[in-house]
C-alpha cells in the first residue's frame, strides 16, 4: 500500500484533483469492513467477480439521483439556496449543487433532465441570450466535473430549451454532460428527434432511449452514467458484476456450467452485493447525514442496486463449438440459456433494502473496465464481427436487451450520410425500438469525439495521455486503454445509404 501510494503523489500524469481522489481510494482499500466468505475472496482474485473499484468501506451509494425538479422548487437549506426566480440564477443554483452531489466517480453521474429544468426560465429570454448562457453553464459543468460519467436527460416533449441545449452541444463538442435524449414516437417529435441524431453524428452526443420500453421499471427514472436506468430521487447503492468467459473457462460443459458453477458464482455476488447494501445503510449513516436525504432530495426506499454481467459473447463461443454469437443460432441459444439463468436467480434473489424493486437486485449489461482484454461489453457482438446487414444487428440486440431493467445499450459508427439524412437515422431508431431494443448511440467515424463503452473521450485527449501529459478528464485515462485492447477504432461503419 505503501509504494501504491507514492507512486500516485510522484505521478508526472495526475493532475492533483486526480491525485486526491486516488489517494481516497487507497485508503479506504486498507480497510476489510464486509464480511466475504473465502469462496467469494477466491471469485474476486479470478477475476470473475467485479466491484468495479467501488472501494472496500462503502461510504455512500455508487450512483445518485437527486429529484432536482423538487429541488429547483422547493430550495436546498443545507446549501442556503432559495429556489431561483429566473434563468441566471438556476443555472448558478444547479452548478452549486451539483458541486455537493456525491457517486462513486466523487462527481454527479445524474444532472437531471435539464431541457425541462430550463424551460420554464425562458420567458423573456431571447434565444441569442439564452444560448449563451447555457454555452457558459455547459462549458462550467465539463471544465469542473472532469468524469464523463455524467450525464444529463433530455426529453420526450421537444422544449425550446432542448433544441437550444443541442444547438450548443453540436457547436462545442464536449466529453462533459453525457446525454440521452429519451424517445416516444407517440410523444417526440420527427424534427427534434431527427435534430438530436444530426448532432450525435458531429459529437457523439445525445444517445437515445426507448423511453417506452424503460418506463415500466420505476414510476419515474432518470439515465446516470453511460446508460443506467434508474428511479429519480433514489439510485443504486452498487453495481457488481460477473465476469462471464473468466468462470466460462473453467470448464467444457454447458451443463455443469448452468446448474452448478454459475448458479453458485450468482449467489457469492448477490451475497456480496447484500453486505454492501447493509453497510450503506446501516453503517455509513448517508442516509442519516447527508442533507440529500435529510431533505428529501432522494429517499432511501428508491434505491436499487445493479446486478452486472459482462462477456456473454465469449462465454457463448466458449461452449458453441465454433458457432458465433451474434452469426449462430447455436451460439445465440446458448446465450439466451446463459442470460436466463442469470435473470431467474436475479428474479429470485432477496436483496436488502431494496423496496423500489420489490427488493430484488435489477440486471445491468455492464460496459466492462480497462482491463477487459478480450471481454466484450455485456451482450454485444464482439467489434470486428459485426453483422454486414444493420437489420441483422438489430434483431439480435434486441433479443438481449430485453432482461436488462437497468441498462443494456449499443454503440454504432456512421459515415457522414448520416448527418445529411437524419429522416433515416430516426427510421433506424424506430425500427430498432419496435423490435425491443432499449438505447442505441451514434457517432460519427471521423468525430474526434467517440464513445468508447458507454461514456464520451476525445482522440486527441487520448493521444495526450498516451504521450504521458496530464488530462483532465479522468475518463480519458479509462478510455485510452479501452479503446485499443477492444479495437474500437475498427468498429463497423454503418451508412444510411444501405
Amino acid at each position: 500500500m505503501a509504494d501504491t501510494i507514492y507512486d500516485i503523489v510522484t505521478s508526472g500524469c495526475l493532475t492533483y484533483e486526480q491525485k486526491l481522489t486516488s489517494l481516497a481510494r487507497a485508503a479506504e482499500n486498507t480497510l476489510d469492513v464486509l464480511d466475504m466468505p473465502e469462496k467469494t475472496r477466491q471469485y474476486f482474485a479470478e477475476g470473475v467477480i467485479c466491484n468495479l473499484n467501488e472501494g472496500a468501506a462503502p461510504y455512500r451509494p455508487r450512483y445518485i439521483m437527486p429529484d432536482y425538479a423538487k429541488t429547483v422548487k422547493n430550495g436546498v437549506k443545507f446549501l442556503e439556496l432559495d429556489p431561483p426566480k429566473d434563468l441566471d440564477e438556476l443555472l448558478n443554483f444547479l452548478q452549486i449543487l451539483y458541486r455537493h452531489v456525491p457517486s462513486i466517480t466523487t462527481f454527479p453521474v445524474y444532472l437531471g433532465a435539464l431541457d425541462t429544468l430550463i424551460e420554464p426560465f425562458l420567458d423573456g429570454v431571447s434565444d441569442e441570450e439564452a444560448e449563451k448562457k447555457i454555452r457558459l453553464f455547459f462549458r462550467f459543468l465539463d471544465r469542473t466535473i472532469t468524469d464523463s460519467f455524467c450525464h444529463a436527460n433530455l426529453g420526450p416533449a421537444e422544449t425550446r430549451a432542448g433544441r437550444i441545449i443541442l444547438k450548443v452541444e453540436q457547436s462545442i463538442a464536449q466529453a462533459v454532460p453525457n446525454l440521452t435524449l429519451k424517445y416516444d414516437p407517440e410523444i417526440t417529435s420527427d424534427s427534434f428527434a431527427e435534430l438530436a441524431l444530426q448532432t450525435s453524428l458531429y459529437c457523439a452526443n445525445p444517445a437515445i432511449c426507448n423511453d417506452p420500453g424503460n418506463r415500466d421499471t420505476y414510476d419515474h427514472y432518470g439515465i446516470s452514467s453511460c446508460y443506467n436506468i434508474l428511479p429519480v430521487g433514489g439510485g443504486s447503492y452498487t453495481l457488481t458484476r460477473i465476469v462471464l468467459p473468466r468462470l466460462a473457462q473453467k470448464t467444457d460443459s454447458l451443463d455443469e456450467f448452468l446448474e452448478v458453477m454459475l448458479p453458485d458464482a450468482l449467489r457469492c455476488m448477490a451475497d456480496y452485493m447484500s453486505e454492501r447494501i447493509r453497510f450503506i445503510v446501516e453503517k455509513s449513516r448517508f442516509f442519516e447525514s447527508h442533507f440529500l436525504a435529510k431533505e428529501g432530495l432522494v429517499e432511501r426506499d428508491r434505491f436499487t442496486a445493479m446486478f452486472g454481467m459482462v462477456g456473454l459473447a465469449e462465454a457463448a463461443n466458449h461452449f458453441a463449438e465454433g458457432a458465433r454469437y451474434g452469426h449462430d443460432a447455436e451460439a445465440d441459444d446458448i446465450a439466451d440459456r446463459i442470460m436466463t439463468v442469470i435473470s431467474d436467480f436475479a428474479a429470485a434473489y432477496e436483496a436488502p433494502y431494496c423496496e423500489i424493486s420489490g427488493h430484488r437486485l435489477l440486471l445491468h449489461a455492464q460496459v466492462g473496465i480497462d482491463t477487459d482484454h478480450g471481454i466484450t461489453s455485456g451482450v454485444r457482438i464482439p467489434v470486428g464481427e459485426e453483422p454486414e446487414r444493420m437489420y441483422d444487428h438489430l434483431r439480435h440486440s434486441a433479443r438481449f436487451h430485453r432482461f436488462f431493467p437497468t441498462g443494456c445499450s449499443d454503440i454504432f459508427a456512421f459515415d457522414i450520410t448520416g448527418r445529411d439524412n437524419p429522416a433515416a437515422m430516426l427510421d433506424i431508431v424506430k425500427g430498432a425500438f419496435s423490435l425491443g431494443h432499449k438505447y442505441m448511440a451514434f457517432y460519427a467515424a471521423d468525430s474526434d469525439l467517440v464513445r468508447i463503452t458507454g461514456y464520451l473521450v476525445k482522440r486527441s485527449e487520448i493521444e495526450k495521455w498516451d504521450s504521458g501529459e496530464a488530462v483532465l478528464q479522468n475518463t480519458t485515462q479509462l478510455g485510452a486503454p479501452t479503446y485499443k485492447s477492444a479495437h474500437l477504432a475498427d468498429r463497423k461503419v454503418r451508412s444510411t445509404e444501405g
